[in-house]
């Protein structure tokens, strides 16, 4: 067994130490199809925690998608998001910021295409209240170009306690990852539409208080 897959281990044990990582598969079962998961982002963690709350059989081939300029800031984030997980790296801005940048879409277009599955956040970046951010449209891109992947939406509850902005160190809270009920894009549905109704789906998975 290699040191990256030795670490993954001591992280999923680590993750589920700290925060429980209860995966709950409400809306479908955890089955080694190919799929986007997409879920609200309130955490660094975030993407650790889904990965942590699939069952082993599905992590190899489920890849989290990271942002270039922090993830490869340092050598061990690099190798962390490289080795262990497995990240889609992305270049936050792309075209939109740099017109020679080319399509920021494509890292992700690719890792479809080889079969993986991929965790994103369609807010693209954290938010700081209870609900999601309205969607960027990169789902929608990904949901027109890839019909047959299956669309997942996961809601993460509590990890914005475990890590809030500005500490290091971890402060043991529950927290869980609930999956919801798979999307797929209708016929001729505009991409406002889709991307609404995306958002409504992770938060429709929201567990229920009371």
């Amino acid at each position: 067994m290699s040191a990256a897959e030795i670490t993954g281990l001591l992280l999923a044990f680590a993750a589920r130490l700290v925060t429980g990582a209860q995966g709950h598969w409400r809306g479908c079962p955890p089955k080694a199809e190919q799929r986007i998961y997409f879920a609200n982002h309130q955490s660094h963690l975030d993407w650790v925690l889904i990965w942590a709350a699939l069952p082993h059989e599905l992590r190899a081939r489920t890849r989290p998608i990271a942002a270039r300029d922090y993830w490869t800031a340092t050598p061990l984030r690099h190798w962390l998001t490289r080795a262990v997980f497995n990240a889609v790296y992305v270049d936050r801005g792309g075209a939109a910021r740099d017109p020679e940048a080319g399509d920021p879409l494509a890292p992700l277009v690719a890792a479809l295409e080889g079969g993986d599955s991929l965790v994103i956040f369609p807010e693209g970046t954290r938010g700081q209240t209870g609900e999601p951010q309205p969607f960027k449209g990169g789902l929608f891109l990904l949901a027109q170009q890839f019909p047959a992947v299956q669309l997942v939406p996961a809601w993460i509850d509590n990890v914005q306690r475990v890590m809030p902005k500005g500490e290091v160190v971890p402060v043991p809270v529950l927290c869980t990852v609930t999956f919801g009920v798979p999307l797929t894009l209708a016929p001729h549905e505009d991409r406002a539409a889709f991307l609404d109704r995306a958002r409504q789906a992770v938060l429709a998975a929201r567990p229920q208080r009371g």
